[in-house]
């Protein structure tokens, strides 16, 4: 009996709409994006990332931090890939760090971690995507994620193309309504905008395109060894069949002398 009904329940949840319910949350609306990264077999677009990182850097560095992501993985085959040199002069250019050995702040190497930022009590973003792959309750078991393939990316991206341009004044704060967030109002102000930043690529920088790039960002900054980890699975999945089918002929010519008498 428990096992049908928790059957039922998962089936439920599966057929739910668009329109969904976080924990503790009002409505939300959650847009399916299509990822590189989905799927067994996806892997993460490496110009995408790179993208991300443009705009996380210009962008959302100013109030949100990367805390547990070191700088040296931007490397990382899987990753953004970016040259050595490069990472070295982006660490420099663009962050510091506070050395308790100088006792004082100095630029930034690969060996560091991108800074904490907790300006204005902003979230730091290193495990948002991986946290918030369970927006779909009962919370925290990606119910989304495992039937529809909608995890954190899809809720990141959904949140920044999610205003629709109504404000209110609450207790003093400016919230902003936002179709993706639990409850429907937000105290973040839209953080991207139309041509906001210029990709070297000449890629698209619509609101809606540089949503999902920095959304892929996050998701790796997040998940670094989702396709290592999709590689070894495939392995174990391929060796545990060939092992099977060698224990089922195994098995089928050990019994075969006894399967073929006839009994008397």
């Amino acid at each position: 009996m428990m096992k049908k009904l928790a059957i039922g329940a998962a089936l439920a949840l599966a057929l739910t709409p668009a329109a969904t319910f976080a924990a503790g949350g009002g409505e939300q609306h959650i847009e399916d994006f299509a990822f590189s990264f989905e799927g067994p077999f996806g892997t993460y677009d490496q110009h995408q990332l790179q993208r991300g990182l443009q705009i996380y850097t210009e962008v959302c560095a100013a109030c949100h931090g990367l805390k547990l992501v070191p700088i040296r993985t931007l490397s990382d085959e899987g990753g953004p890939h970016m040259p050595e040199d490069q990472i070295r002069a982006y660490a420099a250019e663009y962050f510091e760090v506070f050395d308790p050995e100088l006792d004082d702040f100095r630029p930034a190497t690969p060996v560091d971690h991108f800074p904490e930022n907790n300006a204005a009590g902003a979230p730091d973003l290193s495990m948002m995507a991986k946290a918030r792959a369970g927006f779909h309750g009962p919370y925290g078991l990606g119910i989304n994620q495992m039937f529809k393939g909608m995890g954190g990316a899809e809720y990141i991206a959904s949140l920044l193309t999610g205003y629709t341009g109504e404000e209110k004044e609450e207790a003093g704060s400016i919230l902003y309504e936002n179709t993706a967030f639990p409850g429907g109002w937000i105290s973040m102000a839209p953080p991207l905008s139309d041509e906001l930043v210029e990709f070297a690529d000449g890629h698209s920088n619509t609101v809606h395109h540089m949503s999902q790039d920095v959304s892929a960002f996050l998701m790796w900054a997040a998940e670094p060894k989702m396709m290592a980890r999709k590689q070894a699975g495939f392995v174990g999945v391929l060796f545990l069949t060939m092992l099977s089918v060698l224990l089922y002929l195994t098995n089928k010519r050990i019994w075969a002398p006894i399967k073929g008498k006839k009994t008397a």
